[in-house]
């Protein structure tokens, strides 16, 4: 990886970026603003007012980086604390509360008129307030770019999936038409691994689907569209859309916060009160240890957790487990084992890059599916929320770099503990040639990951062709 001091210097270049008010999202657009500070822009990052609380309490991977300040904009949307209750709801807000005071902002920034903006695809807003003015804006799509495919061909779908049931034909022919792939459906260039059933239950959704459809449309009127991905990960998809779009595509990643990894080790909010998980993980023997989190977006439900802690028990398997909340319960469901930790957070790319995490049960969220990329280890895939679906299928059939457990559900979705427990202890093994192979995988993605973003590299190149379409070289 090129240090920062490597990079082209630029000058006359600020962008302005503009995250959607979400902990995965905000998190990817600061990991792509300290890429771009370290190639010599200056970056306002544009939050609401509950964000910059947050921010300034969060860890140094998350918080703003040398060249990036904070601006902020009134709390006119619902607050982080809850939106999971009503999504569609916080849709909608984002969609109408956030564009005015966003404006407002931009009329009276200090400083030189933005080069550029950068906005989360979901802010899509942005992109009119951008044509209005004559700036460049650069939407991040911060999910896998087959997702962003599959809603793009969204006219192709079959209307039995996309009418939620209006037009759906016997039960029985709909389970089996659920499992069809589909790149029957929209085009040969499709992961032929993706099933129509990857798309459900957010498809039945329309207030949703309404709002990844917009973003959609929005991006025709875009200077480029960016994707957290790598171009090695979604390479077909990828140049399938550079075909259909006038302007760039340009995945950029992992876009993860690798600039971080030599960081001194620090406690969120200084707080050592949860002792130093680092000194546990270092005692422990390579690849050793399963690291489990599920994000802090949506939960899983009472009955799931328990199915999880019970598996992870039986499983003997070490692991460290991030639990924000209902610790407690899991605390007292399985006691002290004497093979685990529990906590309410971690640094967590350090700790996939370190050397005694061997496995990461994990929700499928796009940022720690690159982290885990990144670190070259594999996963057990347990998706739960929205793109996640899609993502768990990719890391299991396409990249073929972990298990998913969605495959062990039983009829109400439900996946039990003696399955947890079998897959942990599979992912985990030393000694079986799928769970070799599966690792042997994960170790060549992170090389090819980490050759992506080194100088000269594929996501490299993309950044600097991003810059030089709005920046000036000293």
């Amino acid at each position: 990886m090129a240090a920062a001091g490597d990079e082209l210097r630029v000058r006359g270049c600020h962008n302005v970026a503009v995250p959607f008010p979400g902990r995965g999202h905000v998190n990817a657009m600061m990991n792509l603003c300290r890429l771009l500070a370290a190639r010599g822009a200056a970056v306002t990052f544009v939050v609401t007012e509950e964000w910059l609380g947050l921010l300034r309490s969060s860890s140094s991977s998350s918080a703003a980086a040398a060249g990036v300040r904070l601006r902020t904009i009134p709390n006119v949307i619902p607050s982080e604390h809850g939106r999971a209750a009503d999504h569609s709801g916080f849709l909608d807000a984002v969609a109408t509360e956030m564009e005015a005071p966003f404006e407002r902002l931009l009329d009276g920034l200090e400083g030189p008129p933005p080069a550029a903006l950068v906005a989360d695809a979901y802010v899509s807003w942005v992109v009119a307030i951008g044509n209005r003015r004559g700036v460049p804006v650069w939407p991040l799509f911060p999910m896998a770019a087959s997702f962003f495919f599959a809603y793009y061909h969204y006219d192709r779908l079959p209307a039995w999936l996309t009418d939620a049931g209006e037009h759906a034909p016997d039960s029985g022919e709909a389970v089996d038409n659920s499992e069809q792939q589909l790149v029957r459906h929209i085009s040969s260039q499709a992961s032929s691994s993706i099933r129509l059933s990857d798309l459900e239950p957010l498809i039945h959704n329309k207030r949703t689907v309404k709002h990844i459809l917009s973003v959609i449309s929005s991006i025709r009127n875009a200077q480029c569209l960016l994707f957290t991905t790598m171009y090695e990960l979604e390479a077909s998809v990828i140049d399938s859309l550079q075909s259909v779009y006038s302007c760039p595509v340009y995945p950029i990643g992992p876009c993860v916060p690798y600039m971080t990894l030599e960081d001194h080790r620090t406690m969120s909010n200084g707080d050592t009160s949860q002792g130093d998980y680092f000194t546990w993980l270092d005692s422990q023997p390579v690849n050793s240890v399963l690291y489990v989190s599920l994000g802090s977006f949506v939960s899983v439900s009472a009955s799931q957790l328990d199915e999880i802690a019970l598996g992870l028990e039986a499983s003997e398997v070490r692991f460290l487990w991030i639990l924000r909340e209902q610790s407690t319960r899991v605390r007292e469901l399985i006691g002290d084992t004497g093979k685990g930790m529990i906590l309410p957070w971690c640094e967590q790319l350090k700790v996939l890059c370190h050397s005694s995490v061997g496995g990461f049960l994990t929700h499928c969220g796009m940022n720690s599916t690159l982290e885990a990329i990144f670190a070259g280890v594999p996963m057990l895939a347990l998706p739960l929320f929205f793109d996640q679906p899609i993502d768990g299928r990719l890391i299991a059939e396409e990249w073929k770099i972990g298990l998913n457990l969605r495959d062990w559900a039983n009829k109400d979705g439900l996946i039990g503990r003696e399955d947890i427990a079998r897959a942990a202890k599979r992912l985990m093994s030393s000694d079986e040639a799928d769970a070799k192979a599966v690792r042997s995988r994960a170790l060549e993605w992170k090389v090819a990951s980490r050759r992506a973003v080194d100088k000269g590299g594929s996501s490299y190149r993309n950044l600097s062709s991003l810059m030089e379409m709005v920046c000036t070289s000293e």
